[in-house]
């Protein structure tokens, strides 16, 4: 208990750890901010104008899609001919459809809770992977480079003891913090819902997408958080892990995407970190590849093309990464040379 006190103090200690909160705190306030200046509680006109408008645009889609059934069975009238119609009739058919247009659509200048919530949630996850990964790498990276692990190793002279305290803390701490902005933020923005905009439709199907993209992203996290400790742990520097990351960023997911759409690589997503990351955030990530409809459509068959990645195959990509990584960095850590 002593040791992990004593990193907690080291953790929060740290001007980097504390610029950190500091502009995590500034960007969360500069986001409600300008929420709450861009909204208002919309009127009892512009509400019924919204909800005649979303009705319409419903009917619209129905009958766009009664249209296109007409097409497909050779009754649709000729002032309809000229209409767009997709080759599959059930694209457009509004019960397959993830929403439906609401009122809130029509509704510009007004913050809705219910619509807007997930999207704020993906930005401030964002902003926590970021600040997950910084302040990993910059906690270990500092002290290996300052000497403060070998003062530490003195103490405690037990080298797996002292870096898994490390890793512990920091992981600790990240995902308190985490927890506690990510339940600020969203009651901050729900209050703006409630009292300068609308709350929209808070069922319980919204609750548990909502939960269930919270724990993902802060399982992203905490794996950032861990993935930063590790390669600053390898590389002896917090600028080792930066580093790293950037020439993955520039050379693979720039430069590697690249070539592999050069040579027609099929499904070059697949071989992305970036694919994993989103397929795990969201639960399901889908991509185009032109390869897939060849030899499907010679007959004039149907063929979407899409292929997709699932949030299972998703996080134990990003677990063997992370995992592997921080296991290295144990081991690399178990025998070098610290002076």
């Amino acid at each position: 208990m002593n040791l992990v006190r004593a990193e907690l103090e080291r953790l929060f200690a740290r001007r980097f750890v504390q610029l950190m909160v500091v502009l995590l705190a500034l960007a969360f306030a500069v986001t409600a901010a300008t929420t709450l200046a861009g909204s208002h509680k919309p009127s009892a006109a512009e509400l019924s104008s919204a909800r005649a408008q979303a009705t319409e645009a419903r009917q619209s889609m129905e009958t766009h899609f009664q249209q296109c059934l007409a097409r497909r069975n050779g009754t649709l009238p000729p002032s309809d001919s000229e209409l767009y119609f997709p080759t599959d009739c059930s694209e457009i058919d509004p019960i397959r459809q993830d929403r439906l247009p609401i009122a809130a659509d029509f509704l510009p200048g007004v913050f809705s809770f219910a619509q807007q919530a997930e999207p704020l949630l993906y930005f401030l996850i964002a902003f926590l992977v970021l600040f997950g990964f910084l302040v990993g790498a910059s906690y270990i990276g500092a002290d290996l480079n300052s000497g403060g692990v070998v003062n530490l190793l003195l103490w405690r002279p037990r080298r797996m003891t002292v870096l898994g305290a490390k890793l512990g803390t920091l992981l600790g701490t990240v995902l308190a913090l985490a927890v506690a902005a990510s339940l600020v933020y969203l009651a901050t923005f729900w209050v703006i819902g409630q009292t300068a905009g609308l709350a929209g439709r808070l069922s319980g199907d919204f609750w548990r997408s909502l939960g269930a993209v919270h724990g993902r992203g802060m399982v992203l996290v905490l794996l950032a958080s861990a993935l930063g400790f590790a390669i600053a742990t390898l590389g002896r520097h917090t600028s080792a892990a930066l580093g790293a990351v950037a020439a993955y960023a520039v050379v693979w997911e720039l430069g590697g995407r690249l070539v592999l759409e050069i040579v027609d690589a099929p499904r070059p997503d697949q071989l992305m970190l970036s694919s994993y990351i989103g397929a795990w955030l969201t639960g399901e990530a889908r991509f185009y590849d032109s390869q897939i409809c060849r030899g499907d459509t010679a007959g004039g068959g149907y063929c979407e093309g899409f292929y997709s990645l699932t949030w299972a195959p998703s996080l134990l990509v990003l677990l063997l990464l992370t995992g592997g990584l921080t296991a290295a960095a144990f081991a690399v850590f178990r025998r070098r040379d610290l002076i």
